[in-house]
């Protein structure tokens, strides 16, 4: 027990001294690269919570980010790591776009519950693939699940460009889907909404399932010890393809909030980087699924900041993803400096 606090305040300060670089690494950026560096800083630090629109439109990312995150720590604490997980969100987010605008004399209610369905078992059936590929054949799922998701992406892009694309509007992008199929905003005008309630419920239970069932025991010991489990009984190689399985299921409902709720239609690129931005609060949060709520609301701030700073001052676009990029390598190299240490 006391090995495991050890090891868990360790992951806490190694994952804030990351976050803490980011933050530092911007505002250097903002001091030498801007011609007014208080009101861009202002920015950054004030603009995502100073008023409903911008505070709904971060905790709208917060929710698609804990619904990825917690997509690769699910397959992660199996034993697996799913690479895949943008296309999945992409595909995901198609087919609840099919369902949705397929089926006009579907009662709203009802034609959301089913397009949510086909977004889990789609993004659940690439996952098992990439699974029973690991299982049977030993394929690395690293390059199983990305190739199948990378793929599948220029399909999508032709049918949301071709087939789908609603052809009175400019962009390439469906039509909007009618009010009574988008999902129940939180926070007008903004973006945010209930998807965050689902997203915050979901990570509770899987956190339960985990962590006080027998089943998540035997999912945790074939993730951590795979000969361990198999002399206990419970082949490691049939919990492969539940995590894969589950993680694309989450990463597909993750394209279905996005779609029906974040933007209520769906246009190519929706996905935006959602399943990288997933694995780097899956590991800011050390694939702890409650720790992925504090990962996944500072990682949205320093999003949002970056994107509201880069409007205010003419930085480069590439700034937020670049600040990203540095989190994400600061987490990757587990670094803790010497005096956060404990004996």
């Amino acid at each position: 027990m006391k090995k495991y606090m050890k090891t868990r305040t360790s992951a806490f300060w190694g994952s804030f001294f990351a976050l803490g670089s980011g933050i530092l690494l911007i505002c250097v950026i903002i001091l030498f690269m801007t011609d007014n560096p208080f009101v861009t800083l202002k920015s950054f630090f004030i603009s995502p919570w100073s008023s409903r629109w911008f505070i709904g439109n971060t905790l709208d990312l917060v929710a698609l980010y804990l619904v990825t995150a917690l997509g690769v720590t699910v397959a992660f604490r199996g034993g697996t790591f799913n690479l895949g997980g943008e296309g999945q969100i992409y595909i995901g987010g198609l087919s609840a776009t099919v369902i949705l605008l397929s089926f006009p004399l579907l009662p709203g209610t009802l034609a959301l519950i089913l397009a949510a369905l086909g977004s889990i078992v789609l993004g659940a059936c690439l996952g098992v693939i990439s699974g029973l590929l690991k299982r049977f054949a030993r394929a690395d799922e690293l390059i199983t699940s990305f190739l199948l998701s990378a793929s599948l992406t220029p399909v999508a892009d032709y049918l949301i460009a071709g087939p789908l694309r609603d052809k009175s509007g400019n962009l390439l992008a469906s039509s909007r889907f009618s009010s009574d199929r988008i999902l129940p905003h939180l926070l007008l005008p903004s973006s945010l909404s209930v998807s965050l309630i689902w997203a915050i419920g979901l990570v509770l239970l899987v956190y339960i399932l985990i962590n006080r069932t027998e089943g998540g025991y035997r999912f945790r010991v074939a993730g951590a010890s795979p000969e361990f489990a198999r002399f206990g009984g419970f082949p490691a190689p049939t919990y492969w393809v539940y995590a894969l399985g589950f993680s694309g299921a989450l990463h597909g409902l993750a394209g279905f909030f996005a779609v029906a709720g974040t933007y209520g239609l769906c246009h190519q690129g929706f996905s935006g980087g959602l399943g990288w931005s997933g694995i780097a609060v899956a590991l800011i949060g050390r694939n702890d699924p409650l720790a992925l709520f504090p990962a996944a609301l500072i990682f949205a701030w320093l999003k949002a900041g970056s994107d509201v700073a880069i409007l205010a001052s003419g930085l480069q676009f590439e700034t937020s993803a670049f600040v990203q990029a540095i989190v994400l390598l600061f987490v990757t190299v587990r670094y803790v400096p010497r005096f956060w240490r404990k004996p």
